[in-house]
């Protein structure tokens, strides 16, 4: 029976994200200019997904008002996860929903057709699989899911799951588990059993569980695009991959943009609706301007990611920059760009491409200058003529 419904993880929050996630959740971050979430459920209708249940939590009304009961003419049902307690917790949400086959995707990862597509051919050509997971090779997989398969099996496809270990850092060969899975109804109680860790019952443990019991877990390799915005500068990342990709996003500016005869713009970028450029200003490469953005005269914006109703003022630079919405910059500003060193809970990331993060409503006054690698939290206020550096919290007002 082929699979035609999915059910979507989106309930998290994505802490390592903030402050960006302060007010919505990871799903609902930019991949370009579309929610990360816009772009799997655009993946799963392109592979033939007839029926989408989305687990919500954090931020729920932030998916919910967005996405409404329909997406591209598929239905879409919303159920709730109260209590983020693991992969395994929501998926037993969504369990009154199932009454055949379902995929199950991660809804804060970028996946592509291909590798859902994978994924359900290659269920499909099994009887007897309870799962199949989609893999790809992946340089590191120490912050993700690891997994090892047989030995190959000519006549197939996929391949049978001797093992998924959970950040694995022993050396051996391991696949990175996309996140993609097509679960047959009965593997649905296996997973819902599974011993709990720490509180959070894990989708990976119940699978662990199938293994365990013998039952048939299949691995199908893939070759499609998968990509996780773990930390804020990613999302940098997430762009370039769609922007450069031919299974991304197009080089576009849309028709209700209004671009001043004098600017210049340097692909690929991404523009979207109702956003103004104006005289002077030099646009691209990699850059993603979401709705309603408007750019000052003389502006350079390279290598950035600027959301939603953001104002750019007159001779300012940004370059290696990531943008919540409703930020305003100030003429005269400058992100003077990565690497710089990022602080993210009590790490340090050393050397990453970012020049700032500037979160949700931040003023900026105006001749600020940003060092490589601050973070600025949401409506914080950036007096004139300050040089900033590091993290600022959320509401704090700086003054030189």
């Amino acid at each position: 029976m082929t699979v035609r419904s999915a059910i979507v993880l989106a309930a998290g929050e994505g802490k390592r994200l903030r402050p960006l996630t302060e007010h919505r959740p990871k799903p609902m971050l930019p991949a370009a200019t579309d929610p990360i979430l816009a772009h799997v459920f655009d993946a799963l209708i392109a592979a033939g997904i007839t029926e989408l249940t989305v687990v919500v939590g954090y931020g729920r009304n932030r998916v919910q008002s967005h996405f409404g009961p329909t997406y591209r003419d598929v239905p879409v049902t919303y159920v709730t996860q109260e209590k983020q307690l693991g992969s395994g917790h929501a998926l037993a949400a969504a369990e009154s929903t199932v009454t055949g086959p379902s995929l199950v995707v991660n809804g804060d990862q970028l996946v592509d057709q291909r590798i859902v597509e994978d994924v359900i051919d290659a269920h499909d050509e099994t009887d007897d699989a309870a799962a199949t997971i989609g893999t790809i090779q992946h340089r590191d997989v120490t912050e993700y899911g690891g997994v090892l398969l047989e030995p190959d099996e000519p006549s197939m496809s996929s391949r049978r799951v001797a093992e998924i270990v959970e950040n694995p850092t022993d050396g051996r060969s391991y696949l990175l588990n996309a996140g993609v899975y097509a679960l047959e109804k009965r593997a649905f109680d296996t997973v819902r059993s599974a011993n709990s860790r720490g509180g959070e019952h894990s989708l990976v443990d119940g699978l662990t569980a199938l293994i365990d019991g013998d039952e048939p877990i299949r691995g199908v390799r893939s070759e499609g695009i998968w990509i996780d915005a773990t930390y804020p500068w990613d999302l940098l990342e997430v762009a370039d991959v769609l922007l450069e990709s031919d299974d991304g996003v197009e080089s576009t500016t849309a028709a209700s943009a209004r671009i001043h005869e004098s600017a210049t713009i340097r692909g690929p970028v991404v523009i979207a609706d109702d956003c103004v450029v104006g005289p002077g200003a030099v646009i691209g490469p990699n850059v993603c301007l979401g709705e309603n953005v408007t750019v000052g005269s003389n502006v350079v914006c390279e290598h950035s990611v600027v959301d939603a109703d953001t104002r750019i003022g007159p001779n300012a630079t940004l370059v290696d920059c990531v943008t919540g919405r409703g930020v305003r910059v100030g003429a005269g500003s400058t992100v003077v760009g990565g690497p710089g060193d990022v602080h993210v809970g009590d790490r340090i990331h050393r050397n990453e491409d970012l020049g700032a993060l500037i979160a949700d409503r931040v003023r900026d006054e105006g001749g600020v200058t940003y060092a490589p690698g601050t973070i600025v939290g949401s409506s914080a206020v950036i007096g004139s003529g300050t040089t900033v550096s590091g993290t600022i919290n959320s509401e704090t007002e700086v003054r030189s």
